[in-house]
């Protein structure tokens, strides 16, 4: 996983390798968010140094089962808002970590869906209902439909087997584009979205750069890597004695716009000009 790849790298940085002196326990919850709290309690009773939590579920549930060992996250929403930290400047207690805020540029990739369809009256997001920083994304991108005339339509999907159903009533409703959702349950079933919104040949943007990378046709955000690179870091530095309390939480400064040019000429979608002189990379 390019992620857990970037971590490594960033412990390797502060003096920390697999090989030498530290161990990593990795445990999945492979979507299933239910899981989270049992695992948590897992670490703890275990006596880990630290604890990685990727994403808000993950973040929520490591915080709610300790005060004591340090915490590094990875999330996409706000973690002052969502209680992870006191401030950004100085998290306080034990966790500290990277926001992503990607579900703060649904409005940018909206913007960028009605560049790629002009004419697009209803555009479809597909959400997952049991992620905590769901609604924050859904209302960040009504504003942003409200504002460009256009009527914005959720679809929900939160196990492999929802996905399907969802693009069926997607079709159904004949959205003019799509809009992939930043929740991590998405990410891990990119090849069951990016094939079926292939095969409904519908303009989608996607938040992180692997879809666009895995045969997606757009995608605008953050770089996860760069981030988890950044956790791994933190986590060395924390291991060194630093404390969480102090390490202000990170936030990117860089984001990418990644199009797939192959899979817009198989799906008969013309990137407009403007659109792709903005692009950091194109995949032909």
């Amino acid at each position: 996983m390019p992620q857990l790849k970037a971590f490594r790298r960033g412990l390797a940085e502060t003096g920390f390798s697999e090989s030498n002196n530290v161990v990593i326990r990795y445990h999945w919850a492979e979507g299933r968010y239910d899981r989270l709290p049992a695992m948590a309690a897992d670490f703890v009773r275990q006596g880990v140094s630290l604890i990685l939590a990727q994403a808000p579920p993950a973040a929520l549930a490591a915080k709610a089962a300790t005060t004591t060992i340090p915490i590094v996250f990875v999330v996409g929403f706000d973690p002052v808002g969502g209680g992870l930290v006191a401030s950004l400047n100085r998290p306080g207690g034990n966790t500290t970590g990277m926001t992503l805020i990607s579900n703060l540029l649904g409005q940018k990739r909206l913007e960028m869906l009605r560049d790629l369809v002009p004419k697009s009256a209803v555009v479809a997001l597909l959400a997952n209902p049991i992620s905590p920083d769901t609604a924050g994304e859904i209302h960040a991108v009504e504003e942003g439909a409200r504002a460009l005339g256009m009527e914005l339509a959720v679809f929900n999907a939160s196990t492999p087997a929802e996905v399907g159903p969802a693009f069926e009533a997607l079709k159904e409703r004949r959205a003019d584009g799509l809009l992939v959702g930043t929740d991590p349950f998405f990410l891990n079933q990119r090849a069951q979205i990016i094939a079926r919104a292939t095969a409904l040949r519908i303009p989608t943007i996607y938040p992180f750069r692997d879809y666009a990378v895995d045969g997606g046709l757009i995608s605008y955000g953050t770089n996860i890597a760069s981030s988890y690179r950044q956790a791994g870091i933190y986590a060395g530095r924390i291991l060194k004695g630093a404390n969480p309390a102090e390490l202000p939480v990170m936030r990117p400064t860089t984001f990418e716009l990644v199009i797939n040019l192959k899979t817009a000429a198989a799906s008969g979608i013309d990137i407009p000009p403007a659109l792709h002189a903005r692009s950091d990379e194109v995949i032909e």
